[in-house]
């Protein structure tokens, strides 16, 4: 198919924040980028709590995936303090540290093996007694048994992040065309561009694939080019700290409670995001009674004060995990298509290495080293599948 002569260079099929952050990279290469969106800058990045934590959220062999948080997380107060200078919007980053705290003699002994597997991975992180740990916090719940403090993992705002993204990418030349694409286009055995609900059609010379949870069912996508990327739901509440409770937390705080994952990221404009539930629930965003009480519950035993704080919003958003976990990112079996999803429980955090290496890819043709061990190809062997 012929190329208009309006038609970009780059389109960018999701605008969610990683989308946005490829976008403007990729305008900045020089390329002509449009982004094809209902709501660009929405998607769960409006829910995410914006933890940038690489070291205290690690597991057991994701080294792959340890290398890839860091660094974008190494690149991110630069990132944060260009998109500021460029658009003058404060992206809410915040260089706190996180601290991860035992409740138990249990979870004690699980923490102690994380910061032996820290040490054998080189990476900095300091164990500290229960004492330490409310020293450093002292709204910590008195039964807090040790704790692990990673000076290096921080935090940004998501919804911040988004708008700044999308101010810089327009000042970049990125295009926003608010619609939902309805069909992938594969003219001679290559992605070519989307046609949209109302028969209209978007061609360019190269698609990316960023749509979140719902990129593998886009119509017209050859079977077997993308992985399914499943939408794994997150509930997650916002508290208020009044300014006659602060300072109330200084960092981000992690623990386990009944085997569930609980953290706790305070803002600086006072907003204290408790997050989040994980549950196989399809494409439901419904905030559940249970889940709310089960937030509450396990942050209350963490932090006893916080029941005084008001309650100032719920909400639900759909984490994209792929089969592994680990995202998709690079070329995929289809010429011309991209892909840029799969980012599960980290597309916060890898948004900046994210953007960066698709741009490059984007720009030169070559998929650089640190993407390589997650091409979408890894899902399409025999081995893989099983």
């Amino acid at each position: 198919m012929a190329r208009e002569e309006s038609a970009p260079d780059v389109l960018v099929v999701g605008g969610g924040v990683i989308g946005l952050a490829v976008a403007w990279r990729a305008a900045q290469r020089g390329l002509a980028v449009t982004v094809l969106d209902p709501a660009p800058g929405g998607g769960a990045v409006q829910v995410a709590a914006g933890m940038l934590a690489p070291v205290t959220e690690l597991q057991y062999n994701e080294e792959p995936l340890l290398r890839l948080g860091m660094a974008s997380n190494e690149r991110y107060a630069a990132f944060a303090a260009e998109l500021t200078e460029l658009t003058g919007l404060d992206t809410g980053y915040r260089a706190t540290g996180t601290l991860a705290v035992a409740l138990d003699a249990d979870d004690r002994e699980e923490l102690r093996e994380l910061h032996a597997f820290h040490g054998r991975l080189g990476l900095a992180s300091e164990w500290l007694t229960g004492r330490e740990c409310r020293k450093l916090e002292p709204m910590l719940a008195p039964g807090v048994r040790g704790g692990l403090h990673v000076a290096e993992d921080h935090q940004v705002d998501g919804r911040r992040l988004a708008r700044a993204l999308l101010a810089a990418g327009a000042a970049a030349g990125v295009r926003l065309h608010r619609a939902e694409a309805a069909e992938l286009l594969v003219t001679g055995g290559r992605a070519t561009g989307v046609r949209l609900a109302d028969g209209s059609t978007l061609t360019a010379g190269q698609l990316v694939l960023a749509a979140g949870c719902r990129s593998h069912l886009l119509a017209g996508l050859p079977a077997g080019v993308l992985p399914p990327v499943r939408p794994v739901k997150g509930q997650v509440l916002r508290l208020r700290i009044p300014p006659a409770y602060a300072p109330f937390l200084s960092r981000n705080l992690r623990a386990v409670v009944r085997g569930q994952h609980i953290y706790l990221v305070p803002r600086a404009d006072g907003e204290l995001v408790i997050g989040a539930t994980s549950e196989e629930q399809g494409f439901d965003t419904t905030v559940t009674a249970g889940g709310v009480y089960e937030l509450l519950r396990d942050a209350h035993e963490l932090v006893p004060g916080l029941t005084e704080l008001p309650l100032v919003e719920t909400g639900a958003g759909l984490r994209p995990g792929s089969p592994d976990n680990a995202p998709l990112l690079g070329p995929t079996a289809l010429p011309g298509l991209t892909a840029a999803t799969g980012h599960y429980r980290n597309g916060v955090l890898l948004t900046p290495v994210t953007a960066d290496l698709i741009a490059e890819q984007l720009a030169t043709g070559r998929t650089p080293e640190l993407a390589l061990p997650f091409s979408p190809a890894r899902f399409s062997s025999p081995e893989a599948a099983r």
